[in-house]
């Protein structure tokens, strides 16, 4: 598969001693690239890589999935450039993945029948998986860590990793793969039935109470009555954080009354410090297991 540096770009940053990689902003270069990969021979899609230092090992990995619906919604916003770049100034390296809008001029609402919206989410799985497996097939390009791959998204990102962490029978990666962690920003998953201590990981939760697309709690994707086509009953935030709090499993949930949708965005950069204290102190330098609850109001 084919690869193409598109960009490089500088962040200005003061770097002192005392400065702790993963946690502060250490690096003032960050490097952004862009790769090819597809699913099959005949589409080809892409992820932009962002990395910071020069002959760094064991990297640890942020994939970010942008969200839109399935249906619109590009990886290189300027909420996502933004957030890549301020993760790699703290030493993470951050693909963030183009995937197939398989609900493009379709959408995602009451009306588009509920094995279409699971289809999308599969689907969105599959090639973000394929994305991975890039990296990992070429280790002496990414030199990250396999065992700190961290999956995070926004909104249909966010459903998309929950998939792909809690729910979706990968048969892309290895079978003794396991991602180190996962951030889900106004997310949602089909069924909590799979989330047991095999496939519980370090999970970060951020939710709005006032959500009318994704459900904070327990109910109807977009709010849908039973009797609309796309009809379709999801687990939100809520529910997640309590059944990982009953496997006794790390978690870190943020619930913000109040809160709509947009959360899905501005969990990025309102909650950027909460998400490094989250990669350091739950993922990568791990001193005792936490469950953390904490509430913004916005009422």
């Amino acid at each position: 598969m084919k690869y193409l540096i598109i960009v490089i770009f500088v962040l200005a940053t003061n770097f002192t001693a005392a400065q702790t990689i993963y946690l502060d902003s250490v690096f003032s270069k960050v490097t952004k690239y862009t790769y090819n990969y597809g699913p099959d021979k005949n589409e080809s899609l892409q992820f932009d890589y962002y990395v910071a230092g020069d002959d760094r090992d064991q990297i640890p990995l942020i994939v970010y999935v942008h969200g839109g619906g399935f249906s619109s919604g590009n990886r290189d916003s300027d909420k996502a450039v933004r957030f890549a770049a301020k993760l790699a100034q703290r030493g993470y390296a951050v693909a963030s993945v183009s995937y197939r809008l398989t609900m493009r001029n379709i959408g995602f609402s009451c009306d588009v029948p509920t094995d279409k919206k699971i289809a999308a989410i599969d689907s969105a799985s599959y090639d973000v998986s394929l994305a991975v497996k890039f990296i990992l097939n070429n280790d002496n390009k990414f030199r990250v860590d396999p065992n700190k791959i961290i999956i995070a998204g926004s909104s249909a990102g966010a459903e998309t990793v929950l998939n792909m962490a809690f729910y979706y029978e990968n048969e892309i990666l290895p079978s003794d793969f396991k991602y180190a962690g996962i951030i889900s920003m106004a997310g949602a998953i089909k069924t909590l039935s799979k989330i047991d201590k095999n496939r519980a990981v370090p999970t970060q939760l951020f939710h709005g109470t006032g959500d009318k697309l994704v459900p904070y709690n327990i109910a109807p994707h977009h709010y849908c009555d039973s009797k609309d086509k796309g009809f379709w009953m999801l687990y939100g935030s809520k529910p997640i954080a309590e059944r990982l709090r009953g496997l006794g499993e790390a978690y870190h949930f943020t619930t913000i009354y109040g809160g709509n949708h947009g959360w899905a965005g501005l969990s990025m950069s309102e909650g950027f410090n909460e998400i490094i204290d989250f990669l350091y102190n739950d993922v990568i330098n791990v001193k005792s297991l936490r469950q953390t609850d904490r509430t913004i109001n916005k009422l």
